[in-house]
This record gives C-alpha cells, sequence and structure tokens, in this order.
C-alpha cells in the first residue's frame, strides 16, 4: 500500500527485497533444532529432520521480521534524496566518520563504476573474439578478472589519497558543511506519526502472538 503511494507501483518493493532471501535462509535450522511440540518428519537419506512448532514459529517471525525492515528501508531510499537522507543521519547523531564514510561512499560509486568499465572496454580491446565468444580458458579468464580488480584497487587508492589531499587543502576537516537543513512539514510529521502508530501496533501484535517463557 506504502508502495502504490508512494508511486513505486504495488510490486516494486517485493521484487526488490527479495535480496535479503539469503539471510533469512540462515535461520532456517531453527525449524529443525529448536525444541517443541512435532509437526512432521523429513527423511534426507540416513537423516532424519523432525519440524518443530516452535521452532516454525520462530523462523516464521524471523523471516517476517527481515522482509518488513528491507520493505522499509527500500522504501526510505526511493522516496528520499540522498542528501536529505545523509543529513538526518548526522540530525540523528551518528558518529561523524560512519555519516562521512556514507556519503563518500555515495559519491564515489559512479567514479568506481567507470573505471571499472573502462578497464572491462581496455580488456575487451585487447582479446580476440570469435563468433562472440571471447578465447582463453577458464583459468586464463579468472587470472584476468584477478588483475582487473588488483589494478582497480590500486587505482581506486590513488585517486583517493588525491581527492583527500584537495580537501584537504579546501580546509576538509572530517564532516560535509551544509547551509543547514530544514524543517519536516505537517504532512510529513503526519507521515511519521502514522509509521510509529504502525509500529507500535506491529510490536504489540508480536509480542502478544509470541508464547512468554
Amino acid at each position: 500500500m506504502l508502495s502504490a503511494l508512494a508511486g513505486l507501483g504495488p510490486l516494486r518493493l517485493s521484487r526488490s527485497s527479495w535480496f535479503a532471501l539469503p539471510f533469512v535462509l540462515a535461520a532456517l535450522p531453527l525449524v529443525f533444532t529448536r525444541p517443541g511440540e512435532p509437526l512432521a518428519t523429513i527423511v534426507l537419506g540416513p537423516l532424519s529432520l523432525t519440524v518443530s512448532g516452535q521452532g516454525l514459529q520462530e523462523f516464521s517471525t524471523i523471516a517476517l521480521k527481515s522482509w518488513v525492515s528491507v520493505q522499509a528501508a527500500l522504501l526510505l531510499s526511493f522516496t528520499t534524496r540522498f542528501a536529505d537522507l545523509v543529513e538526518g543521519l548526522r540530525r540523528l547523531r551518528l558518529p561523524r566518520i560512519m555519516v562521512a564514510i556514507i556519503g563518500f561512499m555515495y559519491r564515489y560509486l559512479a567514479v568506481l563504476t567507470d573505471e571499472a568499465t573502462r578497464l572491462n572496454r581496455a580488456r575487451a580491446s585487447r582479446s580476440a573474439v570469435v563468433a562472440g565468444r571471447s578465447g582463453g580458458s577458464i583459468a586464463w579468464r579468472a587470472r584476468v578478472v584477478g588483475g582487473m580488480v588488483g589494478s582497480l584497487f590500486i587505482r581506486s587508492y590513488e585517486r583517493s589519497e588525491r581527492v583527500y589531499a584537495a580537501m584537504q587543502a579546501r580546509g576538509f576537516e572530517g564532516e560535509f558543511r551544509t547551509l543547514g537543513g530544514r524543517s519536516l512539514t505537517l504532512p510529513e510529521w503526519s507521515a511519521l506519526l502514522v509509521a510509529l502508530a504502525g509500529l507500535t501496533l506491529f510490536v504489540i501484535a508480536g509480542q502478544l502472538w509470541l508464547p512468554h517463557p
């Protein structure tokens, strides 16, 4: 619903949140290791796994929390300018070094991408292509890719030293200076209160659903 209200389409957040699936699968062993009422038994050759109700409930809770958290983070990043995100982190009193690293990471991703594209173009111009496929064995291609990664690291390190020296010459002290942020408008305060109320209801529902020891 929030995705549709933000003009992102009803399925964009759901499609983008699938990258969190491998991290959710890390909690899958809870289904078989937690003590509780047995629900089913899965036999895999000599291995017999028992699905417990407690483990299934805990895994479902972790999966739901992870999915909601990823969707909330994606919704925030899709609907908020990066400069506003950095300013929000600064106002939340995050460490200055962390805010600076996040700002540099975003600004120089495009630089690294351009550098990697140039390296890949140079490799392609030096490789013969027959019937749409480049020559060389898999081991040879792995060595070439490893050399490209090493070259990209060295170029990135050298460029970062030059950029840092230039920033120090201009008076950089470890924090980006801004002309001042803006205050929240009434619709933004309303949206914030609605989000906090929804989060509170979600926490209360989770506490009532989970059994207490």
